[in-house]
């Protein structure tokens, strides 16, 4: 299975042109938050199911603020991060995680992309790609087959 993860769009849509050759295998696209709108046109443009939860800037009802949920036999933790303080650290999303026993946490929410494995448990925050706060603006991409999980960042220009 191959998942397109994205985070922090913040209404500027013309990364979407950008990730037409980054996502247009996916068979999964996830969005962490900040503008769950932004959701909306990104289903327009891709052809797999994508899923959301709602970011500290998105004022909705309709959307969660997490998703616990099993993809591909991996338990995923799915949020925004913001009321974990992940521009702090990552201290209490790792306390949640081992709560739920996930296998995978996606977060956003500090515009800086992490891949980082600790204690068996990813962590995995695709950056933004339109208002980034390191190098480049990014996404993720994230392949499951079997046991073996493969994250890479992907730089978007």
């Amino acid at each position: 299975m191959k998942i397109g993860i994205i985070s922090d769009t913040h209404r500027n849509l013309t990364y979407i042109s950008k990730l037409e050759d980054i996502f247009k295998e996916m068979d999964l696209i996830i969005h962490l938050g900040d503008n769950v709108k932004d959701v909306e046109e990104i289903a327009n443009h891709f052809k797999c199911p994508v899923i959301s939860v709602k970011g500290n800037c998105d004022f909705t009802n309709k959307v969660p603020d997490e998703i616990v949920k099993e993809i591909d036999g991996k338990k995923f933790l799915i949020t925004h991060g913001h009321k974990y303080d992940v521009k702090w650290g990552i201290d209490r999303l790792r306390y949640r995680a081992l709560e739920l026993q996930a296998d995978i946490v996606l977060f956003g929410h500090t515009h800086c992309s992490m891949n980082q494995c600790i204690e068996g448990i990813w962590y995995v925050n695709p950056g933004s790609p339109s208002l980034p706060r390191d190098a480049s603006k990014t996404v993720a991409i994230m392949t499951i087959e079997g046991n073996k999980v493969d994250i890479s960042i992907m730089g978007i220009n």
